[in-house]
This record gives C-alpha cells, sequence and structure tokens, in this order.
C-alpha cells in the first residue's frame, strides 16, 4: 500500500467533524463540545456541502438543535438523479410509537404551559402511570415498568430522550422529537394507537399479527 499523493488528499475543513454528526444524528447545543458554535460559524458552506447530495440541513437555534433531512424528490432540480436513501424509515414497535405519542404530548403540554424551565423532564412514574392505561389490567405493573424502561433507552440511541436522574428515574424529553412527529402527524398516530388498544383488549388479532 502506497499512501495517495499530497495533492488529492486535501486537508480536511474545520466543519468537517460537525458534518460527520450531522451524518450520525441529531446535534444538540447542549451536547458538551464546541459543535455547535463550528455549526453556527460555518453553516452557509455545510448546507452547502449537503445540497450537492440532496439532504438539507436543518438549523433551529430557538431549540438549540441541527438535523439532515433528505430532500424529497419534487425539491430536488429537474433532471437530477434518484438518490438512495440514506436515512431508512425503520418501523417502530406498538410500544415504541406509543412511547413516542406519550412522549411528544407531555412536550406539546411542557411548551403551552411552563415558561420558567428550558428543559422538558418527566419523571419514568408519571410515564408509567399514562402507559399503563394502553395495556389489560391484570398485566404486572413491576414488568410494565421494566418494559418501559427498555423503550426508553431504545429512545435514547435515537436522541428523543436523555436520561436526567438515574434514582428515581426521570428523562428529559428532546425537542427533535418535534420534528419527527408533528401535531398533525401526532393525532394520526393517536388515532391508530387507540384501534390498536381497542384490539388488544377485546382479544383481536393485532396489526402486528395481519402482517405476519
Amino acid at each position: 500500500y502506497s499512501p495517495p499523493p499530497e495533492e488529492i488528499r486535501p486537508p480536511l475543513p474545520e466543519w468537517s467533524p460537525v458534518a460527520v454528526r450531522l451524518l450520525q444524528g441529531v446535534l444538540y447545543l447542549d451536547d458538551g463540545d464546541a459543535s455547535w458554535e463550528t455549526l453556527l460559524a460555518h453553516v452557509s458552506v455545510i448546507q452547502e456541502y449537503f445540497a450537492k447530495i440532496g439532504l438539507a440541513l436543518v438549523v433551529d437555534e430557538a431549540d438549540g438543535m441541527a438535523y439532515l433531512r433528505q430532500r424529497e424528490e419534487g425539491e430536488l432540480p429537474p433532471d437530477s438523479p434518484s438518490l438512495p436513501r440514506l436515512f431508512r424509515r425503520m418501523p417502530l414497535s406498538y410500544e415504541a410509537t406509543l412511547l413516542c405519542v406519550l412522549l411528544r404530548d407531555e412536550l406539546r403540554q411542557f411548551e403551552e404551559h411552563d415558561v420558567h424551565s428550558d428543559r422538558c423532564i418527566v419523571s419514568q412514574s408519571e410515564l408509567l402511570n399514562l402507559w399503563q392505561n394502553f395495556f389489560p389490567q391484570d398485566r404486572d405493573e413491576v414488568k410494565l415498568n421494566r418494559q418501559l424502561g427498555a423503550q426508553l433507552r431504545k429512545l435514547e440511541e435515537f436522541k428523543f430522550v436523555r436520561q436526567f436522574e438515574k434514582d428515581p428515574p426521570s428523562w428529559e424529553i428532546r425537542r427533535i422529537i418535534k420534528a419527527r412527529l408533528s401535531v398533525s402527524e401526532l393525532e394520526l398516530v393517536r388515532q391508530s394507537l387507540s384501534e390498536e388498544v381497542a384490539r388488544r383488549q377485546q382479544g383481536r388479532p393485532t396489526m402486528a399479527d395481519e402482517r405476519s
């Protein structure tokens, strides 16, 4: 192996780590390093860089977050080549979808009523009280809480939540969930969940059963 000649190894721009971070997921103001400041200092060139490969950089300074979204076909110039999807649309389980709806609703209420805090913090016990309403009444509370905790940790991987305290457990709801689940989408998902809850409570085949 011989390294490529120097002329085809251009120096990396200062914002290249930020670009890689954005490809990995959402970037937050409070991530704890200088990435946010670097992003704001070079936002135009980063936007131009991603636009060349069909990605839009969304910077929400009010909520302190930035993320990439794939441009839809109608947003691209005419005669653009067909692009593969960079971000896979992964179907969420009933439990994960339910939790997203509960979290999104909690964030909506927080933003409408709490004007004294910047962060939406909710205890796991509060979430459990809401969570239990969507399962048969004879379900064991300890198992439901364990299941809830597992789903919260899964959503933490997507940066939808972040653990705030461990004992007793509480969670910060991150604002990227607003971009992933708008108010209009929230209503549609809530309706689908209501139908699924009715199926489960009546012992009828669930949507997952029908797909299998």
